[in-house]
């Protein structure tokens, strides 16, 4: 597998004026191109034309001195739930192919266009976003870069956008978290993905799964990464003394290890561990308390409630059979028949099922925060099982046994409304293994702060590197 791109050492190479824009946005394309290679299964439409032009601007632009946005000519690409003007946004599906295409950007891409990056392309995903593993029975499922001759699944929803950074086809890529769809692909795949605290990021423009637990975050190749691109995404000024202030500060300044506060959850989200996730999580937990960090291990009994509270389908559920329910009911056979049986669960629910969600949210709400306040995170496997291979998942059954495992300990998150990160902590050459950590409400800057620290001594620097 080829070498992946990263924005930090890009925004320096574009600086420096060791490597043009256009330079980028070839060598991107090539790999989207090749023909031997995941692009076509990665994107559903690419920008090359568009992209190129761009690319030759801000390189015109930098010759001459101009002033240039921090991030000018770095590739990104968007989850194809995002609003791209003149492009149909159809969210993985066949059924909305017949969409008019969008009048305007989504808010969060015109922030990328604002800070200089160039979208060189829409990325695959599952069908509407539903589902963890990143299956698509329509346009292929791109291939995960690990033990890729056997086909291993990427993750999802954001399949397209993991492979993306994966294969450097992009820099980075936006995608949306629902249950985790940027982190089990980020976790599967060896990157780092992030959900925000959903109200720092506009969704305005964004195809909606659920509009209660939906979140807009980048999957990129590292926490510095992504501080740079959160700062874009939730409309921070975007000076670009402060990019290059969160792209190099030293990781050790940034939170100290000793007397770090972390809450390993005893219950739920250690259960049906892979011996390679579990064999991972527990060095991690050994090399941070060499470190001097705090582990406290406790009961949180309160998660063991979560299967029953989504006994029917839950927010997700409910939010898209409202959104496509009627599409669902008229033209059933075009969707994946998987997905179909997912969002039609949403036609069962009542009213009162639906306020039940709601109260059930708001008392788990209260209960994890007066257990977690005290500390500084909360860490636990990103995901309990390395990536399965495609293959093994023809069955309906297995399938949707290995999509609920997958989604078990990311949707805490979102189910919680807080923010999230996974960061890869495998050693070379083994699968990627995720470990998430989970920040209060709104703390985001905090918890990138010690994701930070924390990759410093834990993620292997090849991550993801692995085929």
């Amino acid at each position: 597998m080829r070498a992946m791109l990263d924005v930090c050492g890009s925004m320096g190479e574009l600086a420096s004026g060791r490597v043009r824009a256009r330079d980028l946005i070839d060598r991107c394309l090539q790999r989207i191109e090749d023909p031997s290679g995941q692009g076509r299964a990665t994107f559903l439409e690419v920008y090359a034309r568009q992209a190129r032009a761009e690319a030759d601007a801000v390189d015109a632009l930098r010759a001459s001195g101009a002033p240039l946005p921090p991030l000018a000519g770095i590739p990104v690409s968007v989850k194809d739930l995002f609003d791209v003007a003149g492009s149909i946004t159809s969210a993985g599906s066949k059924v909305l192919r017949s969409r008019p295409p969008a009048e305007r950007d989504a808010a969060v891409v015109a922030r990328l266009r604002a800070s200089g990056l160039i979208v060189i392309g829409r990325t695959n995903m599952t069908e509407l976003a539903y589902s963890g593993l990143g299956l698509n029975p329509h346009y292929g499922t791109p291939l995960n870069p690990f033990d890729r001759s056997r086909g291993r699944i990427p993750g999802g929803s954001s399949s397209g956008a993991a492979v993306s950074v994966t294969d450097g086809m992009a820099a980075a890529a936006i995608g949306t978290d629902t249950g985790g769809s940027c982190r089990v692909p980020a976790a599967f795949t060896g990157i780092v993905g992030f959900k925000p605290t959903a109200n720092r990021v506009s969704r305005e423009g964004v195809t909606p799964l659920s509009i209660t637990l939906d979140s807009v975050g980048p999957l990129v190749r590292n926490v510095a990464d992504c501080v740079v691109l959160d700062a874009v995404l939730s409309g921070a000024a975007l000076l670009g003394e402060r990019i290059a202030k969160a792209a190099t500060a030293p990781a050790c300044h940034l939170f100290p290890l000793k007397g770090l506060r972390l809450l390993v959850p005893r219950n739920y989200v250690l259960d049906d561990l892979d011996a390679q996730v579990a064999a991972a999580f527990e060095r991690c937990s050994s090399a941070l308390a060499q470190a001097g960090a705090a582990i406290t291990s406790a009961p949180f009994p309160e998660l063991s409630r979560l299967p029953a509270i989504h006994a029917k389908g839950g927010f997700s559920a409910a939010e898209c059979y409202a959104e496509f329910g009627e599409l669902l009911d008229s033209h059933e056979a075009e969707f994946d028949p998987r997905v179909a049986t997912r969002i039609a669960k949403g036609r069962e629910q009542t009213a009162v099922d639906y306020l039940r969600l709601l109260a059930a949210r708001a008392e788990l709400i209260r209960t994890a925060r007066a257990l977690t306040t005290t500390f500084d995170a909360v860490m636990m496997p990103t995901v309990p099982c390395i990536a399965p291979v495609l293959r093994e998942l023809e069955e309906d059954a297995a399938y949707f046994r290995a999509n609920a495992l997958a989604l078990r300990n990311a949707a805490i998150a979102n189910f919680l409304d807080r923010c999230a990160i996974s960061i890869p902590v495998h050693r070379t050459g083994e699968a990627p293994v995720g470990l998430m950590l989970m920040g209060e409400h709104g703390e985001d800057a905090k918890l990138l702060a010690i994701a930070r620290t924390l990759e410093s001594l834990l993620s292997p620097r090849t991550a993801g590197t692995s085929a």
